[in-house]
């Protein structure tokens, strides 16, 4: 079993990581900036308050670990769509910097589809809505994977699609072949066990799989 770092871990995608992690038998490292509201307690859980755009914190809670997995959020509000939005590259840049320096390898980072190379494959009416309220969150995201692929990581890039509050199904499907790719809904606990699966497993070494049911 690994000692895995979750960084974004109070909340959706990173806080079902946290829960799938240790349902797996890891030990977990769980960084955010309000780590003492994750509602788990368990041995093999450790809830570490920091900023993840703090090198010194992020340093620290690279110490010791086997794989990192980052999902990070903004909030909804006008600023999404009006501001340019820097925390997706920036705390990637921090993260990158710190694993390589203490020879940590595996990160598994959550973008989502419409970033990179998958961008305008979802449809006209959801391409138009995309462009319109996420534009400047995916803009930063396109930054954030370069970073990472140019990283000397074994990097996994997770895209998923449309995310819902539902149950883990396992009933879903990691789409590497553009030509696959379309919009759709997934849960973010499903989500979270695709990720925590890459933390021992090749399979997805190198790629930007496409996450949807």
């Amino acid at each position: 079993m690994a000692t895995v770092l979750i960084i974004g871990a109070s909340r959706g995608i990173g806080l079902e990581a946290v829960k799938a992690a240790l349902e797996a038998g890891h030990s977990v490292r769980a960084l955010a900036r309000s780590a003492r509201r994750i509602p788990i307690d368990h041995p093999k859980l450790e809830k570490m308050a920091g900023d993840a755009l703090e090198m010194a914190t992020v340093k620290r809670a690279v110490t010791r670990v086997d794989a990192v997995t980052q999902s990070l959020g903004v909030s909804a509000g006008p600023e999404v769509i009006l501001k340019p939005r820097r925390l997706f590259s920036k705390a990637t840049r921090v993260l990158v910097t710190a694993m390589e320096e203490a020879q940590v390898k595996r990160l598994i980072c959550v973008t989502g589809f419409g970033a990179g190379d998958s961008r305008g494959r979802g449809g006209f009416l959801y391409n138009v809505a995309f462009h319109l309220l996420l534009g400047r969150v995916y803009d930063d995201k396109d930054v954030q994977e370069r970073i990472v692929r140019s990283s000397k990581l074994d990097w996994v890039i997770v895209r998923p699609v449309i995310l819902t509050d539902g149950p883990k199904t396992n009933a879903y499907r990691a789409l590497v072949d553009p030509r696959r790719w379309t919009c759709g809904f997934i849960s973010r606990a499903d989500v979270a066990d695709f990720l925590v699966k890459q933390i021992d497993d090749d399979a997805f070494l190198h790629k930007t799989p496409v996450l949807t049911t």
